[in-house]
């Protein structure tokens, strides 16, 4: 028996198991592409004021330094997509992956739970499960285990599903059969290069993260600047615009993970109770959500950015 490629298709099939949409694995080492790509991103300051983003540079390119003897990376792929949207066509908006309960508190429990069975199936296995919490290239990685392409948009992009998923991986110190990347299919479109309000998407598969609405309404901690006025499609908390008008996400389907779905309210919510928003509202919606990360006066900000 070919014992990486049984213990593979174990791996496989208890992700499956447990809700992700795909699972692929490789090589752990340097990401030689990549390295030139994140140095050249740095220096263009299209992280803006995302700090973080210049820390740890030789660990985001090398997973061998966060899990010490690590053969290989498992990437995971899991859908968010949802089966409703907000009802009043004129609120402000938010992300669909934010709909829910944190994604990072529902995946790490999924992982942890994949790591417990590779260690009660094949034994003594070492390794660490990370979802969007580390400085990894995540989608490098699941690009590179054949879940998909990296699009114009710099989301991970697969031909059955589109783009509506987290990705996370598993770490460990076991070698298995390695999986190849698959071919881009984006060809000429340029759906969300046209479609994207500030203009953040470049022609050359990058994103300026200084220019998105994702940045300026999460990430971005001090005043919105005045000249990006007008400019936000009514988004107060992320941005799909991107996705939403990409020809891959036809595909899309409804997700069945019930801690995704939204609070019913959230859904129900008009303008006009969005921008009369209190604290106590904003607790109740939000609690074990994602928004969170914005804190209430965070959302306030961007609410009122977007009325006045």
């Amino acid at each position: 028996m070919n014992l990486k490629n049984h213990y593979t298709s174990l791996l496989k099939a208890e992700a499956k198991r447990l809700g992700f949409l795909s699972c692929g694995v490789s090589k752990a080492g340097f990401l030689e592409e990549e390295a030139p790509r994140l140095e050249a991103w740095l220096k263009k300051n299209s992280h803006g004021k995302m700090q973080y983003m210049e820390n740890h540079f030789d660990k985001r390119l090398d997973p061998t330094l966060l899990v010490e003897d690590s053969k290989s990376v498992v990437s995971l792929i899991y859908n968010y997509f949802p089966e409703d949207t907000q009802h009043d066509p004129e609120a402000p908006k938010i992300s669909k992956y934010a709909y829910g309960r944190d994604y990072h508190f529902v995946i790490k429990d999924k992982l942890k739970q994949l790591l417990e069975f590779v260690k009660a199936e094949i034994g003594e296995v070492h390794g660490r499960a990370f979802v969007d919490s580390a400085p990894i290239l995540e989608k490098a990685w699941a690009k590179k285990s054949g879940l998909g392409w990296i699009g114009k948009h710099s989301n991970l992009l697969t031909q059955q599903v589109g783009s509506f998923y987290f990705i996370a991986e598993l770490i460990i110190d076991l070698e298995l059969d390695y999986d190849l990347p698959v071919t881009d299919h984006c060809g000429s479109c340029s759906a969300c290069i046209d479609a994207c309000p500030t203009e953040a998407i470049t022609s050359e598969y990058g994103v300026d993260g200084s220019k998105c609405i994702s940045y300026f309404t999460i990430e971005l901690k001090e005043q919105i600047p005045s000249e990006m006025k007008g400019q936000f499609d009514n988004w107060m908390f992320g941005c799909d615009v991107c996705q939403d008008v990409c020809p891959w996400n036809r595909f899309s389907k409804a997700h069945n993970e019930p801690l995704f779905n939204p609070k019913p309210e959230l859904l129900s919510m008009t303008k006009k109770d969005w921008e009369e928003i209190t604290q106590e509202t904003f607790s109740k919606v939000f609690q074990h959500s994602a928004v969170k990360r914005t804190k209430f006066s965070g959302l306030k900000r961007n609410i009122e950015f977007l009325s006045e």
